[in-house]
């Protein structure tokens, strides 16, 4: 992983963080603001101006790729430097919650 993709990424944006989880399938951008929208009871609502343009540099940095696209939507996925970057968030918030469950 370049300086580059670690800079931007780690840690990453909450956007990111959901981006990255939900195209894990293949999924468009709309799909996704439902999705998280879903798995966090409506707590995190992603703007589709937040949304594309996150997606837009997402596939620049080779994080998601552009799959297909379907009734107007293009349908993306995570990539293999997607799913590293990914992985090491979650690791560091598990560092972080496991430290904070040892304080408490």
């Amino acid at each position: 992983m370049d300086k580059h993709i670690k800079k931007v990424y780690v840690p990453m944006t909450e956007t990111a963080f959901f981006i990255l989880f939900c195209l894990q399938k293949p999924n468009h951008g709309y799909g996704i603001v439902q999705m998280v929208e879903k798995i966090t009871e409506g707590a995190v609502k992603l703007t589709p101006g937040t949304m594309y343009g996150s997606l837009s540099k997402m596939e620049k940095d080779n994080l998601i790729r552009f799959v297909c696209e379907e009734d107007k939507r293009k349908i993306y996925q995570i990539t293999d430097l997607g799913l590293e970057v990914l992985q090491i968030e979650l690791k560091r918030i598990e560092r972080l919650y496991k430290i904070i469950q040892e304080e408490m």
